[in-house]
Formats: structure tokens, C-alpha cells, sequence
């Protein structure tokens, strides 16, 4: 799976309108981060939260093409249902079938996906697993497994509280389909949480992994990023597993964004720090 990415210029307006749109925002750390390295860039510009329910999405994308609003980032619940609002997509955003990438191509208003190149930051670091079952089936869901079959992960499967949406997954991104109950039984060395649960706010204190079912698992990956030490990853230290947060993650697709609005990019330890403060800010 191709990966590469290409990065557009600065346009000639001195002022970018930038943002990201979703529903639930409030623990989002996009604005902190993306204000933070527009400075840092020296580019003259904002970046905006804009909460948006399903209902809203398409006077979303008109306000896009009016105002116009530069580049977005689109995540729960959008990145599927907004590419049929695109003039285009690019083949790798097509190739996945989630956008989580707005950005304008000689006049046109285009679709990418940064998500899987950002899921892939801790895992180049790592030898490659031999099996892993990804819990979820929303645009972080398929981003993993595009991720995880670019490693060559010999055995991938998907399991998720609604059968329909994991079985079409799963015969899209030709990986194995779990039933939920018997998730634990896949025996995955590599457990990917990419559900909502453990999110700041009212599912902070759920986890999709039952406590008692470590025994086998060798690493867990929490794509919920807020907070960085989610329920999941606390049972999963606990049991003896290596816990990869999903700052990571967010980092690297924030990066790919930036560059892709911008042609510039920034720091990676200093963003880090920033977003850790900003963690315990709001906590």
C-alpha cells in the first residue's frame, strides 16, 4: 500500500482559515497543537474547533467552499460520510474508504487520509507482530488494518459490537471477522483499540478488553488519545504487556496535516511536551 505523501505550497492567501470538525470535540487537542505550529512555522493563520452533528455536515462543507476555509481535519463522526461531499478524494483516502484530511487542489476541495501513516508511527519501531485483532470498525478502525497489512501482519482480525460494519471491513481489507464475544480467543500478540471507549468523559473508565483476558496478548495500542493512560492501557501494563499510547499516533497524522496545508512542518519533541501539558491542563 502506497503511503507517500505530497505536500502543497502556501497559497497566496496570508491568512489560513483552518479547523476540524466532529462530534464529540471537547477533548480534542488539535487547536493547541496546530495554533501552536503555525507560529512555530512563522505562518500567519488559525485553527478552529467546529462541533458538528451527521445532520449538519453538508452546510459544513458549504461554509468550506464559501468562506473558504483552507484545510480540516475530520474525525468521529464524519471521515466516512464526507467523501461523498468531495470533488475528489485521493486514491489512498479512496483505497481505505475514510477521509480524515481537507485541502483545496487548484480549486478543488480534496479528501487524504493521515491517520494511517500517524497509526504507523510507534509500530516502525517495533518488530512486526504476528497476528493482531482490531476492536472497532469506524475510519480509526480502518486505518489500522491498512496499517497493519502494509507491516505484513500474517493474521489481522476485526471485531466490533455491530456485525455488519466489521464483516464488510473485514472483506474489504480481505482480515478475518471476530464476533465480539469471542474476541478474546482470536489470541492476537497485538490488541488495537480503535472504539471510543476510554475517551475523555463518560466512557473514561471502559475499556473493549476484559480485565482478565491479558494472559496472551503482547502489546496493546489505545488510538483514544485523551487521556494518554486510558483503562485499557492501565490493565494491559498491569498484565505485563507493552502499552503504546495514542499521542503517537495523533502526532504523526497531525504532522502529515500540517505539511499537506502548509508545505512546512515542526518539531516533534516540543509538540510533545505541549500536548502533555495540555493533558494534564485538563485533567
Amino acid at each position: 500500500m502506497e503511503l507517500q505523501r505530497f505536500p502543497s505550497p502556501l497559497p497566496d492567501s496570508p491568512q489560513l482559515l483552518l479547523g476540524i470538525i466532529g462530534q464529540p470535540l471537547g477533548h480534542t487537542l488539535s487547536p493547541a497543537l496546530h495554533n501552536w505550529a503555525l507560529q512555530e512555522a512563522g505562518v500567519s493563520g488559525v485553527y478552529c474547533r467546529w462541533e458538528l452533528p451527521p445532520e449538519r455536515l453538508g452546510r459544513m462543507l458549504d461554509a468550506v467552499r464559501t468562506l473558504p476555509i483552507h484545510g480540516l481535519s475530520v474525525t468521529i463522526p464524519h471521515k466516512e460520510a464526507v467523501m461523498d461531499l468531495l470533488d475528489e478524494s485521493t486514491p489512498f483516502a479512496r483505497q481505505i474508504g475514510a477521509v480524515n484530511t481537507l485541502y483545496w487542489h487548484e480549486g478543488r476541495l480534496c479528501g487524504d487520509n493521515t491517520d494511517v501513516e500517524g497509526f504507523l508511527t510507534p509500530l516502525r519501531e517495533l518488530p512486526v507482530f504476528e497476528s493482531a485483532l482490531v476492536l472497532g470498525a469506524g475510519g480509526a478502525a480502518r486505518a489500522a488494518l491498512a496499517g497493519l497489512s502494509a507491516l505484513g501482519v500474517s493474521r489481522i482480525g476485526i471485531a466490533n459490537r455491530s456485525p455488519e460494519r466489521a464483516l464488510a471491513l473485514a472483506e474489504l481489507f480481505h482480515v478475518q471477522h471476530v464476533p465480539w464475544s469471542q474476541r478474546t480467543e482470536f489470541g492476537a500478540a497485538l490488541v488495537v483499540n480503535a472504539t471510543p471507549l476510554g475517551m475523555h468523559g463518560e466512557r473514561k473508565d471502559q475499556s473493549p478488553w476484559p480485565e482478565d483476558a491479558w494472559t496472551h496478548v503482547t502489546a496493546a495500542y489505545d488510538l483514544v488519545y485523551n487521556p494518554l493512560r486510558t483503562r485499557f492501557l492501565m490493565d494491559a501494563r498491569t498484565a505485563g504487556a507493552l502499552a503504546l499510547e495514542g499521542l503517537r499516533m495523533f502526532l504523526g497524522q497531525a504532522q502529515c496535516q500540517f505539511t499537506r496545508w502548509t508545505g512546512a512542518t515542526f518539531p516533534w519533541d516540543p509538540a510533545r511536551r505541549l500536548l502533555l501539558d495540555a493533558l494534564r491542563e485538563q485533567h
